[in-house]
């Protein structure tokens, strides 16, 4: 894909046309030298604020633990590579020809870099709002699919245990101290033969915390 056929894409065209070159730009083409490492480093933190705001407007209620799993979700490398192959990005990325070649350019780790790339040069060229709006409309179908909540840990955990054909797993409160203001609880898990332990300011939420550690541990 062509630069302008990557603007059309996005519905974004660049007042800065030597912004887009600058991201499209790979190390390895650059040898380290105006590649488009510091735009992946900006566009990491746009990505995270707009899909960060996005949440908030969408989920006023949920808990800020709930929103940030959702948010890790969003803002992964997994969640980025798909996006950058929608739009054509490993056929526009400036690559060495042996590194072409060699099928660097459809890597994971490259085209999540790139993507995020792209986002800081959207910024730097028109904006914060120019950004969201292509964040919005190439995120829409990701953030519809983790519209589900997120299974509970306790609940993950026993369907774990149950699925496996061993009893339900048992929690223990092993201290409850600090003051009333600001309590700290300690939790432990037993399932499978196996223990955790987690911590947290209310006894539901250490037994979350356990339960996490343990499913960790696998």
């Amino acid at each position: 894909m062509t630069a302008p056929g990557l603007e059309q894409r996005l519905g974004h065209s660049f007042a800065k046309p030597e912004l887009l070159a600058h991201a499209l730009t790979h190390r390895s083409s650059a040898g380290g030298a105006g590649s488009n490492e510091r735009l992946e480093f900006l566009g990491d933190r746009v990505l995270g604020l707009c899909i960060a705001e996005w949440l908030s407007e969408r989920y006023p209620t949920e808990s800020e633990g709930a929103l940030s799993k959702r948010l890790s979700s969003l803002v992964s490398r997994e969640a980025l590579a798909p996006i950058a192959e929608a739009i054509g990005l490993p056929a526009a990325l400036k690559l060495p020809r042996a590194e072409r070649r060699s099928g660097v350019s459809g890597s994971l780790n490259v085209l999540a870099d790139a993507m995020e790339a792209l986002l800081g040069a959207i910024y730097l060229d028109a904006g914060l709002d120019a950004a969201r709006a292509v964040i919005r409309r190439e995120w829409a179908t990701a953030v519809e699919r983790a519209a589900a909540p997120p299974v509970p840990m306790k609940t993950r955990l026993q369907e774990h245990t149950l699925g496996r054909g061993a009893g339900l797993p048992v929690y223990e409160t092993v201290s409850a101290t600090g003051p009333a203001h600001a309590p700290v609880f300690v939790v432990r898990v037993r399932a499978m033969g196996r223990e955790a332990e987690g911590m947290g300011d209310t006894k539901r939420a250490a037994e979350s915390a356990a339960a996490e550690a343990w499913l960790a541990a696998l």
